[in-house]
C-alpha cells in the first residue's frame, strides 16, 4: 500500500531535517512508498554508515516543496516514479547534474537524462515498469491485443477501461506514442480509445485489472508490477483475478513495449553531495537492483542484473521482453502536446 502524504503534512512531519552539511547522513525526499524499500535503505546504512533521513510525498508534492524551499531546502536526494516528472524537475532546475562513472557504466543511456554540455547528468532511472495490456481470457486472446494500436479498434467499442488520461503513466505512454507514430496518428488513436471506453476513466491500475476479471471491461492498461503483485498475493480473491486475466507485452514485433522509470537525482541545493552520489550509486548496485525486482516487482535497469522474481519471469514468458529504446525523457518533452490532445478528444 502506498502511503502518500500531502505536501502540508510532509512539511510539518520533518522538522528534524537539517539544511547543514552532515557527513554521516543523507536527506531523502521520496515518492516511493513501498514498504519493501525499507530493507533497501537499511542495507545502505549498514554498508556505508550513512543514515537516511526520509520524508514521503507524491511526485507533485515533492516538486512543489522543492520550489517553495529554494536554496534553504535540506534535500540531498530526490526519488520520483515517473519519467515525465523527472524531466520536468530537471527543466525547472531542481536537480544538480553529476558525473559518476559508476552510474554511467551501469545505467543505459535511454534510462537517464541527456548529458549537459559539461557531461553532467541530472537524473538516473533505477527501475522500470512496463505499460502492459490485460484482457479477459474467456473472451479474448493475446493476439487480439498484441499492439497498443488495437486498443482503438472499433470492434472493442464499450470494452476498454483505463485510469484518467492525465495520470502520469498514461501521459508517458501517450508521449512515447508520439515518438513512434507522430502527433496526428497519436491523436486519432486517443480518440479511438475514448470511443471504446466501457466507463469513464477512474481508479488505479489494480482497479482496472479487477474490472477486467469481473467482466465490466474486456481489456485495460496497467503497469506490470500491479499485475505481478496480484500473482504473488496469498489472498484467494487476488488469485481468482489472476486466473481470469491474461497479460500482453505489446508491440513485440515492432518497437517494443513502453516502459516508465522510477529514478533519482541529487537535489540542486544538496549540502551532502558526496553522500547523495554514494546513495545513487548504491541504487545501481546488483544488490539494490535485485531488490527492486524481488521486493517490488520492478524491472532492473542496470546492465547484466539477474533476479529471482517468478511472477516477473512468468508474465514476460521467461523473464525478458522487448522494450522500446527511445529515451524515456521523451515522455516529458511531449507531455504538453499530450495534454492538449487529451482535451481535444475528451479523454478525462
Amino acid at each position: 500500500m502506498r502511503r502518500i502524504l500531502p505536501i502540508l503534512t510532509l512539511a510539518l512531519a520533518a522538522p528534524w531535517l537539517s539544511a547543514q552539511a552532515d557527513e554521516g547522513s543523507v536527506n531523502l525526499y521520496s515518492a516511493r512508498h513501498y514498504q519493501s524499500d525499507d530493507a533497501l535503505y537499511s542495507a545502505f546504512t549498514k554498508a556505508t554508515g550513512i543514515k537516511i533521513n526520509r520524508v514521503d510525498s507524491d511526485d507533485a508534492g515533492i516538486l512543489s516543496r522543492l520550489k517553495a524551499e529554494g536554496s534553504a531546502s535540506p534535500a540531498d536526494v530526490i526519488l520520483l516514479v515517473d519519467a515525465a516528472r523527472l524531466w520536468r524537475a530537471e527543466n525547472d532546475g531542481l536537480f544538480q547534474p553529476i558525473r559518476s562513472k559508476t552510474l554511467e557504466d551501469a545505467i543505459p543511456a535511454q534510462f537517464h537524462a541527456q548529458p549537459k554540455a559539461d557531461g553532467g547528468i541530472a537524473w538516473f532511472g533505477f527501475s522500470t515498469r512496463a505499460r502492459v495490456i490485460v484482457f479477459n481470457k474467456i473472451k479474448y486472446r493475446k493476439a487480439d491485443f498484441d499492439t497498443y494500436d488495437k486498443l482503438a479498434d472499433p470492434q472493442f467499442k464499450g470494452r476498454l477501461c483505463t485510469t484518467t488520461g492525465s495520470s502520469p503513466y498514461n501521459v508517458s505512454l501517450f508521449g512515447s506514442m508520439i515518438e513512434h507514430i507522430g502527433p496526428a496518428a497519436t491523436e486519432t488513436w486517443l480518440q479511438g480509445l475514448v470511443n471504446n471506453m466501457a466507463r469513464s476513466p477512474q481508479g488505479g491500475d489494480t482497479d482496472q485489472i479487477r474490472a477486467v476479471a469481473s467482466g465490466e471491461c474486456g481489456v485495460a492498461l496497467s503497469n506490470s508490477y500491479y499485475y505481478a503483485r496480484l500473482m504473488r498475493s496469498s489472498n484467494p480473491e487476488d488469485r481468482a483475478v489472476v486466473e481470469k486475466v491474461g497479460v500482453v507485452f505489446p508491440n513485440q514485433s515492432s518497437w517494443g513495449t513502453h516502459v516508465n522509470v522510477a529514478g533519482g537525482a541529487v537535489a540542486r541545493y544538496s549540502k551532502n553531495q558526496a553522500n547523495a552520489v554514494k546513495f545513487l550509486e548504491y541504487l545501481a548496485s546488483p544488490e539494490a537492483q535485485k531488490h527492486f525486482a524481488n521486493g517490488n516487482n520492478e524491472w532492473p535497469v542496470a546492465k547484466g542484473v539477474q533476479f529471482d522474481n517468478a511472477a516477473l519471469k512468468s508474465m514476460a514468458g521467461g523473464g525478458s521482453f522487448k522494450s522500446e529504446v527511445i529515451p524515456v525523457s521523451a515522455a516529458g518533452q511531449n507531455q504538453t502536446k499530450v495534454q492538449q490532445m487529451l482535451d481535444r478528444v475528451g479523454y478525462r
